[in-house]
């Protein structure tokens, strides 16, 4: 489960970066048209510049969940640490005896 929740937590950062990329390209796009005249062409810089807006919320909005949830996973994976002390230091060895042995076959 954890696994899954560090894979889907990993997705959703790469998407939220890439997401800013484009927002960053969108951006500049509309800069370097600021001088082409016409009235279709403002009223599609206006069009992208509120979705541009819009995106800009949602991406914050996202980032800002995906900072919360690796925060409460932090907090329980410490709370687990401190009531299961030996617990999480036998998951540990374990952990790395298994790593050992996968980079020793190599």
């Amino acid at each position: 489960m954890s696994e899954v929740t560090d894979l889907s937590t990993a997705n959703k950062q790469k998407l939220v970066a890439d997401m800013k990329v484009v927002v960053a390209d969108a951006e500049e796009i509309l800069r370097a048209t600021a001088g082409v005249a016409g009235d279709k062409m403002g009223d599609l810089r206006e069009r992208i510049s509120e979705r541009l807006r819009d995106a800009k919320l949602r991406i914050a909005d996202a980032e800002a969940a995906l900072v919360d949830r690796t925060k409460a996973a932090a907090r329980a994976t410490d709370d687990y640490v401190h009531e299961n002390p030996w617990r999480a230091v036998g998951l540990a060895a374990a952990m790395g005896l298994l790593l050992g042995v996968v980079i020793g076959r190599r």
